[in-house]
């Protein structure tokens, strides 16, 4: 069963829906402001363009004046879509060009009543000369011809804006055409682009169903998708690796509980059968002894194995320290001096220089003595115990002449419950190592194993940080 985390869970909407939509958004309205910046741009530079001309030919009717007859100035202005009314001093009228809309030329011109028609200038009111006016769909200009009376030049505007209409439909239609062919072609290129998710998804379940070496891989590492794969990747390994080290977690625990029963079992039984004999068959008082120091014995050592055990596991734990100033050098002569008279035909020493460190004493003189056990368990003359420092660090080297261990063996010694063969078996339950690692490392040191300097042999040194 899945556990859940309290809090909101994480919201997942279909990301290829909402892309979809936010670029068919962004094409709309890119689309409306290409359509409304044409409109605008092209009427304005089609009107432009339509009172350019009748300006120019405003500045051409005063040049022409002097030269030509109202009649024949009127025909030669007129053309282009302009129409010219030319207004003599005696308010006769003369016209030339094209009507101008019906709606917007019923007024009188400037200097007279004039004629009502088709070519009048719009509006009804004066203009002014030299100003361009606009009216309606007419756009009307006058001009004074130096007192020779007046020319108003009009331009239907109408088919300005017919062209800005037909150019308007245009546009619109072409936008709504690509934003159609766009609601059909975008999703089909961000399913395309987001085919990397489903790879995710594909993968992912198939972890799930126990193929646990599948891996993304991604090509390109450095994309938005290819760090998202790879951080996929990173913690596909990290999962892998911590269920491997669960399972060999939980391996070496299977393995320590039978050695531990295995090796509690011994003593424990010898402990039954003496106590049995004692009951049982009353021996005599020299045997009843003998019977009874083994019993002594056998309880003693399983009594030292349970205390292992549990030392172990206050060290998985987290050891507690009683801290103070330790004296490397009194302290191996100390752990030394108390096994002198168990092994008297060695050669059992510590040497050095005082060194001191911050530590707790006991838990030290414990690491430092399961050392010198394992060392005498299968040194053949001699055991020496070097104390010694340098760069910050203090060290305690435990030196014995037995057969050494194998490159092989010098780190796998340090499991629980491991033995070596009998060259190399102390007769212990395979736990005095890795107490003394353990205190080690909780003292913010280490112990490690390597060859014995000058001959045969091993050398296991406890190193520690200078107070």
């Amino acid at each position: 069963m899945r556990t859940r985390r309290g809090g909101e869970g994480l919201r997942t909407p279909s990301l290829r829906r909402r892309v979809v939509a936010v670029v068919l958004l962004a094409l709309a309205v890119l689309l409306v402001v290409l359509v409304v910046a044409t409109d605008q741009a092209l009427s304005a530079r089609l009107e432009s363009q339509l009172r350019d001309r009748l300006v120019d030919r405003a500045g051409f009717a005063a040049v022409l004046a002097e030269d030509y007859e109202d009649e024949e100035l009127a025909r030669r202005l007129e053309g282009n879509g302009i129409s010219v009314v030319v207004t003599d001093d005696d308010g006769e009228t003369y016209t030339a060009g094209p009507e101008v809309p019906e709606g917007d030329s019923s007024g009188p011109g400037p200097g007279g009543p004039g004629p009502r028609g088709p070519y009048g200038p719009p509006g009804g009111e004066p203009l002014d000369p030299g100003d361009v006016v606009t009216r309606g769909d007419v756009l009307a200009v006058s001009v004074d011809l130096d007192g020779d009376g007046t020319a108003t030049l009009t331009a239907d505007a109408s088919s300005v804006s017919a062209t800005v209409t037909q150019v308007r439909v245009v546009l619109v239609a072409t936008a709504l055409l690509v934003l159609l062919l766009a609601a059909l072609a975008v999703p089909l290129v961000v399913a395309r682009a987001l085919r990397p998710l489903d790879r995710i998804t594909e993968v992912a379940r198939s972890i799930t169903r126990g193929d646990r070496g599948r891996r993304l891989d991604p090509t390109t590492p450095t994309s938005e998708l290819g760090r998202t794969a790879t951080a996929f990747d990173e913690m596909l390994d990290e999962v892998v690796g911590a269920e491997q080290r669960a399972v060999a977690s939980e391996q070496r625990l299977r393995t320590f509980l039978s050695d531990a029963a295995h090796d509690l079992r011994t003593p424990i039984t010898g402990v039954q059968a003496a106590a049995e004999h004692v009951l049982r068959d009353d021996p005599p008082r020299d045997e009843r002894e003998r019977v009874l120091t083994t019993l002594i014995r056998e309880s003693r050592r399983a009594g030292r194995l349970v205390d292992d055990m549990l030392l172990i596991t206050t060290i998985d734990a987290g050891l507690s320290l009683r801290r103070e100033p330790v004296d490397l050098l009194a302290l191996a002569r100390d752990v030394v001096a108390a096994r002198e008279l168990s092994h008297p035909g060695l050669d059992l020493r510590a040497e050095g220089e005082p060194v001191v460190v911050t530590g707790d004493r006991d838990r030290l003189a414990r690491a430092l003595g399961n050392l010198v056990d394992n060392a005498l368990g299968v040194a053949r003359d001699a055991v020496v115990v070097r104390v010694r420092s340098g760069a910050g660090r203090a060290g305690l080297d435990v030196v014995d002449d037995g057969p050494g261990v194998p490159p092989a063996e010098r780190e796998r010694i340090f499991d629980r419950m491991v033995r070596l063969d009998a060259a190399r078996r102390s007769g212990g339950a395979g736990l005095g190592l890795p107490i003394a690692r353990g205190i080690a490392r909780a003292h913010g040191g280490d112990v490690t194993c390597s060859e014995a300097p000058g001959g045969p042999g091993a050398q296991f040194s406890l190193v520690l940080p200078v107070a």
